[in-house]
């Protein structure tokens, strides 16, 4: 039985996901989290094969989860499932650990299909996210500044965006705050911006948060 842990801060999306797994035999729903906080308190006390990890989270983000779980629970596969579309967040969350990556507005049969393969232990790839793949290999994308930042640079940058100050960050990140400063100009100069509100501003033009 694949035990598998909903982690989503929107109650009709968990209820939406949880009706779905219900019709499978060979699934189960180990637990449910509204933040990035409950889900790794919960992922202490109870194990799971998959978990399904919205980016957009209170408090912790999904990256910041994503990457703790690389930190601790390494053969846990995490399947990313966002309303983001693939062009936003897929190939950057590809390359910071995530086994798989999917929207929202998948249907049911991709759902399954593609919590099995994340199961089984392999990376799951929807056709449009193997498109960019293999857009990104042959040179014929360009890619956009942000799919280039590093795990960490990432957790920074959206962190940024969001308007948090570089202590409130080092704090949240168990960094000191000299060390969120060099993630911060890395993310500055990797992006081509001048400050916190350009760093917001690219952001929303991307789609990665909303205004």
């Amino acid at each position: 039985m694949l035990q598998i842990a909903i982690v989503d801060d929107h109650e009709i999306v968990r209820t939406g996901f949880r009706e779905i797994l219900s019709e499978e035999l060979d699934m189960q729903i180990a637990f449910e989290a509204a933040s990035g906080e409950d889900a790794l308190e919960r992922l202490r006390e109870t194990p799971c094969d998959v978990v399904l990890l919205d980016i957009a989270l209170p408090g912790q983000s999904g990256v910041d989860v994503l990457r703790t779980i690389r930190q601790h629970y390494d053969a846990l596969g995490v399947l990313v499932l966002s309303g983001f579309p693939e062009e936003r967040y897929a190939i950057a969350m590809l390359r910071n650990g995530a086994d798989g990556y999917l929207c929202k507005d998948c249907d049911h049969e991709e759902l399954v299909r593609a919590i099995r393969t994340v199961a089984s232990g392999r990376r799951y790839v929807s056709a449009r996210t193997a498109e960019l793949l293999a857009a990104e290999v042959t040179g014929d994308g360009a890619g956009l500044p942000h799919e280039q930042l590093s795990e960490r640079e990432l957790q920074v940058f959206l962190r940024l965006a969001k308007g948090e100050s570089v202590s409130d960050i080092a704090e949240s990140l168990a960094l000191s705050v000299k060390t969120v400063s060099t993630y911060r100009s890395r993310v500055l100069e990797k992006l081509d911006v001048a400050s916190n509100a350009e760093l917001a501003a690219y952001a929303i033009h991307h789609g990665l948060i909303v205004a």
